[in-house]
């Protein structure tokens, strides 16, 4: 499951995903939902070249 919240941890948008499915597709597919905002909270697993700013 791939998540998107708001600043109180409430969930904007939610992504049910197989479970051997990458973090990174997850993400990938959930990045056009991304609200604007100042700063981005992710896990680690989240961590790539092609994401970072």
């Amino acid at each position: 499951m791939h998540a998107i919240c708001d600043g109180e941890g409430r969930p904007l948008v939610i992504l049910l995903s197989e479970g051997q499915m990458s973090d990174y597709k997850g993400t990938a597919l959930m990045l056009d939902a991304l609200p604007s905002a100042k700063a981005l909270l992710g896990d680690r697993e989240y961590d790539a070249n092609w994401l970072r700013p």
